[in-house]
This record gives structure tokens, C-alpha cells and sequence, in this order.
């Protein structure tokens, strides 16, 4: 029996050709090191303390520490994006930010090159942004300060999307900045809704912007992990590595069912009385 936040053999299979090959001897398969690191993901434990079979593993964070340096979880998340691109025709994205609490267990960070997003207590809650194209797959992820403006930091999620030229982007009254030109410059289609308080808005398709939900639900699934929720790793790199492994699983589960098992039918009962008629 399968955990339930475990990836099955099947599932893992899709993506073990895309991990780092496994040299020498190694004690734990990477089958078990995924298993393993979203499990800790699942409960908010940390690296260095793992549980079960892994507790007498010494080389554990030593290991996903490598991982992130290398970018093989990004590598990873890459291809997988690349696979959803390429297999179905995108035309609707959705672009939001999520706040992220601090755990007092991330602060004291070495401040190496360029100063990333806060990730100390009591200041401005980090922020996770994403662009979206369904509830379970995420074609942009980046880390910014919380005290930076979402306008800004849209135009770098738009720069992103070059593969999807002529796509509707949804987005928030937040990301309008100065007028919508600014994704059409992206080669972008925005629907955005302008803000309130604006002399000369504009009209936006209000059926279409119902649809900007969809990157909700992605932050619903995503915080269903606590180290989603609350940011308990020092650096950016370590972080962002847990997220995209926690949308990988979320991605690969969401695909891999079967038809019969994303709907179940609901037969309704007949009266008792009925039944003995239906039935002779």
C-alpha cells in the first residue's frame, strides 16, 4: 500500500531518466529519496532528521543539497513543463502571488551575491509567483520580497512566457500597472480587470476572468505541504527546490489517473417499493 502523498513506482518511472544517475553505493534509491523528501515536505521535517528507514542515512542533506545546487529537481520541473507544452495547445494562463510565513528556522542565511526575498521573521512575508494553465500544472515559479509590488514582478513572469504568444493571461487588478499594453508587448492577451478608483477603465471579458481561479487552486494543492506553507529553509535555492518537487508530485498525480478514477458517478437508490416493482 501506497502513503497517500508517496509517488508510485509507476508514477516515478516517467521521470527517474530525468534524476541524477546513482553512483557507487548508495543506500537509499532515488524511488525512496523523493518518497522521502515529500514526506518531510508533507510534515515540515527537517533534512536533517528524517524518519524511518532513512533515520541512520548520514549523507541525506548532504544529498538534497546537491540536488538544488545542481538544479536537477528545476531540470525536473523543466522537462515536465516542456511535456505539457508540447502535448496540449495552451491558450488560457492565469498569473498569482501567495504569501509564505517565515518559520523563525530560516533566518540566518549567509548574504552571499545579491540580497533575495526576506526569509526572516517579522519582516514582509516572502511571496511565491506563479502562472498557471490548470489546477495542477505551473509554467512559471519565481521567489520576490513581500514588499515589492506585484506589477513589477509581473513584468518578469510575462517575459517568461514567450512559448505561449497569443495566450490569454489572466491576472489581478494588482498586475495592471499603467494600462494592459504591458502583456501585449509580451505578445500576451490580458484580461484584467482595471482598479476602482481609475478615471477611464477599461472593458475586460468578465466571463473569461471567472477562469483566474484555476491558479488558486494551485496554491491550495501546493499548501497542502507544510513546506509550502511556512518557510523553513535559509536559502532561496533550497526552497524553490521543495516547491517544484511538490508541484512535480501534484503534476504527475493529477495526470496519471485513470478516467474512472477523477469521476466517481453517483448512482441514486430506488425506494424499496420500486425496487420489488423494477424487479418482479
Amino acid at each position: 500500500c501506497t502513503p497517500r502523498y508517496d509517488l508510485t513506482l509507476d508514477r516515478f518511472m516517467r521521470v527517474a531518466h530525468l534524476l541524477p544517475r546513482q553512483r557507487g553505493n548508495v543506500a537509499v534509491d532515488n524511488h525512496t529519496f523523493v518518497n522521502a523528501l515529500l514526506w518531510m515536505c508533507r510534515t515540515g521535517t527537517p533534512v536533517e532528521g528524517p524518519a524511518g528507514a532513512l533515520r541512520q542515512v548520514d549523507h541525506l542533506c548532504q544529498r538534497f543539497n546537491r540536488w538544488s545546487r545542481n538544479v536537477a529537481i528545476g531540470r525536473l520541473f523543466t522537462a515536465l513543463q516542456e511535456e505539457r507544452i508540447v502535448g496540449v495547445e495552451i491558450r488560457v494562463l492565469a498569473m498569482g502571488s501567495t504569501g509564505v510565513k517565515v518559520h523563525q528556522h530560516a533566518a540566518g542565511a549567509p548574504k552571499k551575491g545579491a540580497p533575495g526575498p526576506s526569509a526572516s521573521p517579522g519582516e514582509a512575508e516572502p511571496k511565491v509567483r506563479v502562472v498557471s494553465d490548470s489546477e495542477s500544472t505551473v509554467v512559471e515559479i519565481h521567489l520576490s520580497p513581500g514588499n515589492e509590488h506585484d506589477a513589477a514582478r509581473g513584468h518578469r513572469s510575462m517575459a517568461a512566457l514567450g512559448a505561449f504568444m497569443g495566450a490569454r493571461l489572466l491576472m489581478g487588478r494588482a498586475y495592471e500597472g499603467s494600462d494592459p499594453a504591458a502583456a501585449e508587448s509580451f505578445g500576451l492577451t490580458p484580461v484584467v480587470p482595471p482598479k476602482r478608483n481609475r478615471t477611464a477603465p477599461w472593458d475586460y471579458d468578465r466571463e473569461a476572468y471567472k477562469g483566474r481561479n484555476m491558479v488558486e487552486h494551485v496554491f491550495n494543492r501546493m499548501k497542502t505541504y507544510r513546506k509550502a506553507a511556512t518557510r523553513y529553509d535559509r536559502l532561496d535555492e533550497t526552497f524553490l527546490a521543495n516547491l517544484q518537487l511538490i508541484l512535480i508530485a501534484v503534476y504527475l498525480k493529477k495526470h496519471s489517473q485513470k478516467p474512472n478514477q477523477r469521476k466517481h458517478t453517483l448512482v441514486k437508490r430506488l425506494p424499496v417499493q420500486q425496487q420489488r416493482e423494477a424487479f418482479g
